[in-house]
């Protein structure tokens, strides 16, 4: 513990400031990762719900459906909406909505992820810079006294800062390209479900005479 706080008095309130930001990722990237959990789920009842659907048993199809995904959501909406004799457009007009709002709030704060993600290195090499001034300026005025063991120390405080930004930077954009394409799964989950029951009623009302 105090060779922690030693390296964090060492490199700065650059370095204090990359820890706020690790600490706030981090709890961040949890955060999103229990909110993402289980959004791709129900892929078997969802095709069992649209095969009772496209069948004409309407109340075996949102039986079957869970609620635990988006997918399975807005699915089961579509299909009460329809059985309670919604037209179809005014259907098609809700989902759209409601599909939305899930993937905001599924995609909800990644965009601050990205931005630790960017700044975390910026920061790391602005901590970097400060301290090799710092170091320089030392080395200039010891004049004659200078030597390699002073410069090489003053180097190492002043990287410590460049591989704390690439820690707090690394985990941020990694966790932001899994969540994002996660979140992009879901909406072509949501699309493709809401996509195969309306072409089931389009099926159906062609076949009306």
């Amino acid at each position: 513990m105090a060779g922690l706080t030693g390296l964090l008095m060492q490199g700065g309130p650059v370095i204090w400031l990359l820890l706020v930001m690790s600490v706030g990722s981090g709890a961040l990237i949890v955060a999103r990762g229990l909110a993402l959990r289980g959004s791709l789920a129900g892929a078997a009842a969802r095709e069992t719900a649209l095969e009772r659907w496209a069948a004409g048993d309407a109340p075996g199809a949102i039986a079957a459906l869970g609620a635990r995904s988006p997918a399975d959501r807005m699915l089961h909406h579509g299909m009460t909406a329809l059985a309670g004799g919604t037209p179809r457009t005014a259907v098609e007009s809700d989902l759209v909505w409601r599909g939305n709002a899930e993937l905001a709030r599924l995609g909800r704060h990644l965009r601050v992820l990205d931005l630790v993600a960017m700044t975390g290195p910026l920061l790391g090499l602005l901590g970097t810079v400060l301290g090799m001034i710092v170091a320089f300026q030392t080395l200039a005025l010891a004049e004659g006294a200078a030597n390699a063991g002073m410069l090489a120390g003053g180097i190492w405080q002043a990287l410590l800062t460049t591989a704390a930004g690439l820690l707090v930077a690394i985990p941020a954009a990694v966790a932001s390209a899994l969540y994002g394409a996660r979140v992009e799964a879901v909406a072509q989950e949501i699309e493709a479900a809401a996509g195969r029951l309306f072409a089931i009623e389009e099926a159906r009302a062609a076949a009306r005479p």
